[in-house]
């Protein structure tokens, strides 16, 4: 299988390293991290870059990409910690703008291309665990349109966002394949409510409520009931870049933990020294480049067929989750205690990776989602 990428991507990811070694260093993050106006900022960047075009399709103002742009973005971002919700907009709300009707895709991709409208995918519940198709939120039928009730959690992205992108269910029970829909909606729109918050590992997030938000037609994305095949192949996209954003942060804690190894002395002498340190560098390192081979497959096999396009997905996101955790692990108890602080930027590429382990589905779930399409 060939990993070589193209004259054309080599260029893409030399652009994104330089933007973010110049203002995206450590110190700059933090700030960035606290701060809207600093995010607004650098999207507009990201736009100006063409980084928000780059996989979008050429008849919406887009430079025709795919999986592999993706992820040589996603795998820079990675490296550099970047809290901007790229993939929510590059990569989900691009895919199901881009499956939805004409008018709607005509509508909305050139203008996130542009950096002028944000999306954000809110498809989790409280009570959901993993299961795209098991939802509480409701658009039920009203004359020509819908009213929506219910409440999202931990959406991605939304404090930055003006329009939502939000799953519901217009028919059958609560965990039918069937019946599932999608609807943009406005986030200024009457009835929703928000409560911004920072995760774990410096993304913006929101807890959303729908409290009888009427919506006409026109918001509905692509047909009603049907919706749940193009959920799972946005989402599989997702995973395959949240693999490479993960691999982009797991080079930097190995890369991290060897230079500390290299400089912090005990016993008169450096810790890399010590045959026991080298040995854990060297699992980090295999871990660290098994871990690039699934997320390129995984971004290889998203145009495949469903089944084969499930199996790299969930294998990749297994395997990275596992070796995102050893990793992570592995540089902590190097560094020690001092590890974990606020201070040293290995702990922050940590929970960085233990957060990407849960975003859509964790080892479990994709261990068992493996074995059903196998």
């Amino acid at each position: 299988m060939d990993f070589t990428f193209t004259e054309e991507q080599n260029l893409l990811r030399d652009s994104i390293a330089k933007f973010l070694a110049a203002e995206y260093e450590f110190e700059k993050r933090r700030k960035i991290v606290k701060s809207l106006d600093a995010q607004k900022r650098n999207w507009a960047q990201y736009a100006e870059l063409g980084l928000l075009a780059a996989p979008l399709p050429e008849a919406y103002g887009g430079f025709g990409g795919g999986a592999i742009d993706v992820l040589v973005v996603m795998e820079e971002f990675g490296k550099a910690l970047v809290v901007e919700p790229y993939l929510q907009n590059a990569v989900i709300a691009a895919g199901f703008l881009a499956g939805a009707k004409e008018a709607q895709a005509a509508e909305h991709l050139p203008a996130l291309a542009a950096g002028e409208r944000i999306f954000a995918f809110a498809y989790a519940e409280p009570n959901g665990r993993y299961n795209l198709a098991d939802l509480q939120t409701t658009a039920k039928k009203q004359g020509a349109g819908y009213v929506l009730d219910g409440r999202k959690a931990v959406v991605l992205g939304a404090p930055l966002a003006d329009h939502l992108i939000v799953t519901t269910r217009t028919a059958g029970a609560r965990r039918d394949k069937q019946g599932v829909s999608l609807f943009l909606v406005p986030k200024s729109a009457k009835g929703v409510s928000t409560r911004d918050y920072m995760t774990i590992d410096g993304m913006g997030a929101s807890e959303i409520g729908f409290d009888k938000v009427a919506l006409g037609a026109e918001h509905l994305l692509g047909e009603a009931d049907g919706a749940l095949p193009l959920v799972e192949r946005v989402v599989d996209a997702a995973i395959a870049g949240l693999c490479a954003e993960a691999v982009g942060a797991m080079r930097m804690i190995h890369s991290l933990t060897l230079e500390y190894a290299r400089t912090r002395k005990q016993f008169g002498q450096p810790i890399g020294n010590f045959q026991v340190i080298q040995h854990r560098i060297v699992d980090m390192f295999i871990a660290v480049e098994q871990s690039v081979s699934m997320a390129y497959l995984a971004a290889l096999k998203q145009p495949e067929s469903a089944a084969e396009r499930v199996r790299a997905t969930a294998a990749a996101k297994a395997h990275i989750g596992r070796a995102g955790r050893a990793v992570g692990q592995a540089a902590v108890q190097i560094h020690g205690g001092m590890g974990v602080t606020d201070e040293m930027r290995v702990g922050h590429y940590f929970k960085r990776v233990t957060t990407i382990d849960s975003q859509f589905g964790d080892v479990d779930h994709h261990v068992r989602r493996y074995s059903d399409a196998a």
